[in-house]
């Protein structure tokens, strides 16, 4: 029976590090259908018993994939969460965003949304699951509106929710553009765009 990620030794728990690491780049690299177990062996350096003690079979090693891709994705945003209640806070997430495309070229789009575009139609766990993952990533965004809203700085009908959806669809419409593109532009656009609507919804002179 596969061992929980909680119950494991230290030694365990770099094992089974290791292993998602190594799919998951696999993933991002091949894609979900086209990454086997045995290319997750040879890259890993795990035996198959490490594996299979780990995860009862490839779906199991994809859900612990998309857990791995999302914090991946939003820890280096963490600390950019707490200050997005000020444009200047907005701006700072903005170049962060279009910052590291630049830092690869563009390439590889969104790691959360490549797997997306994979599982979403044929496998309704891992659907839910990267429904919820996006969810995360919407509450931290959410989560520095609703503090600018909070303090005043917001017009009162704004709803920090909606301004969040925003930002976050404007991002990944841009990180696809700028894939296919191999440029940055769609994405400064699509994030320009995204913050000058919520600037326009200030309480002050900069609001209408």
């Amino acid at each position: 029976m596969p061992m929980k990620p909680g119950t494991l030794t230290a030694k365990g728990q770099e094992t089974r590090r290791r292993i998602v690491a190594a799919a998951a780049r696999l993933m991002f690299e091949n894609g979900v259908a086209d990454t086997t177990i045995e290319e997750v062996r040879a890259r890993s350096g795990a035996s198959n018993s490490q594996i299979y003690h780990h995860f009862a079979d490839k779906a199991a090693l994809v859900r612990a994939v998309i857990e791995f891709q999302t914090d991946a994705v939003l820890e280096p945003q963490q600390c950019l969460f707490t200050r997005l209640d000020t444009m200047e806070g907005l701006r700072e997430w903005r170049d962060f965003a279009v910052d590291r495309q630049r830092e690869l070229n563009c390439r590889g789009g969104c790691p959360i949304a490549s797997l997306t575009s994979q599982l979403a139609e044929h496998d309704e766990a891992a659907r839910l699951q990267l429904a919820h993952s996006f969810r995360r990533w919407s509450a931290g965004l959410q989560a520095g509106i609703a503090a600018m809203h909070a303090k005043g700085a917001l017009r009162p009908g704004v709803e920090p929710e909606a301004l969040a959806t925003v930002l976050l669809t404007a991002l990944q419409g841009g990180l696809l553009l700028a894939q296919l593109n191999r440029d940055t532009r769609p994405l400064e656009i699509a994030l320009d765009a995204a913050l000058a609507h919520i600037e326009s919804q200030l309480a002050g002179p900069g609001g209408r």
